[in-house]
């Protein structure tokens, strides 16, 4: 396994290059195949495990919880300490059963940072959640509010990093600029989707239309070049199982640059003996910029074909030949 350090000051952290994500653990993977897929990524060095407190309202109409619940009994069972960093998030929450957080989120007010992150610590079994970041963003709330809520916590020592996902990057910018002159934390970490293939743009989201949530375009690229001290996580790197099955791939990547940068990518996988979604995220995890790819699995055949990424080198004739195709 390999490590790279997110954050800065005190509290950051070293974590390994392939973040594990436990979206579905608990409903959909039940829990001794949970466990085992936990087991297998600590045995292999991993270290950093990405859950929220919504996971996973959808699969039964309630409001989530069942992914935080099994991360708590498997840190309980296996005496899990400070070595495992557990990524946690907070704001879309749905505020009633049979909701949702895109017409009932919990939001980000100062009462609902506090209330979650402390009922996000008692399901996790955690005294300090590693890394806690703002899920959506809440334009009903001021961003003074949300920036103090969050501070407040790392003041108390009952939450170590800040992050942030799904937000347009000027409202992320405001808010750490907001931190910053308070002389407060801000926000560290910045959770985007993003992977080798890139979508349209052009394309609006139906939930969220003001652009807020999802891919990790070249704004927040540029971002990323002029702030050093960020990371990028990035969710959904193999597009939901799609290099393996381009039947998935989703609408918005239906573009004529798409078959392009898939060829590109073929021949890579064909050169160096590996698979297309492992040169996606060896691609990620040797990039110039800070990225960490965030996987989601459901079978150990799965979480070995990702880990194995982790030692494939990418030439810097293949890194080239990848960027230049559009």
């Amino acid at each position: 396994m390999k490590y790279r350090t997110i954050g800065t000051g005190p509290n950051r952290r070293e974590v390994s290059v392939l973040a594990l994500g436990a979206m579905l653990f608990g409903s959909v993977t039940d829990e001794k195949t949970s466990f085992a897929l936990l087991d297998r990524y600590v045995e292999a060095g991993g270290n950093f495990i990405d859950t929220s407190d919504n996971y996973a309202f959808w699969t039964d109409g309630g409001q989530g919880g069942q992914s935080e619940e099994l991360l708590g009994r498997w840190r309980r069972s296996r005496g899990a300490g400070a070595e495992i960093v557990v990524a946690t998030k907070l704001g879309a929450r749905p505020l009633a059963p049979g909701t949702s957080y895109t017409d009932n989120p919990e939001g980000l007010s100062a009462k609902v940072i506090r209330e979650s992150s402390e009922r996000s610590r008692e399901k996790l079994g955690m005294e300090r959640l590693d890394l806690l970041y703002a899920h959506i963003d809440d334009h009903t709330v001021p961003q003074r509010e949300t920036v103090e809520g969050f501070g407040a916590l790392v003041a108390e020592g009952t939450v170590g990093l800040l992050g942030v996902s799904n937000q347009a990057v000027w409202r992320v910018e405001r808010a750490r600029a907001l931190a910053a002159a308070a002389g407060l934390p801000g926000y560290e970490v910045l959770q985007y989707q993003h992977s080798y293939l890139r979508p349209r743009a052009d394309v609006p989201d139906d939930l969220f239309p003001d652009g807020s949530l999802g891919h990790a375009g070249a704004e927040l690229a540029g971002y990323l070049r002029a702030e050093p001290a960020l990371t990028l996580v990035a969710y959904s790197p193999l597009l939901k199982g799609a290099y393996a099955r381009p039947e998935r791939l989703p609408g918005d990547y239906d573009h004529p640059g798409t078959p392009a940068r898939l060829a590109v990518l073929r021949e890579v996988a064909r050169e160096t003996g590996a698979t297309p979604g492992q040169v996606v995220l060896a691609w990620q995890i040797g990039h110039e910029l800070p990225i960490l790819p965030l996987t989601g699995v459901s079978s150990l055949a799965q979480l070995e074909e990702n880990l194995a990424a982790v030692d494939l080198e990418l030439s810097e004739e293949q890194r080239a030949r990848l960027d230049a195709a559009h």
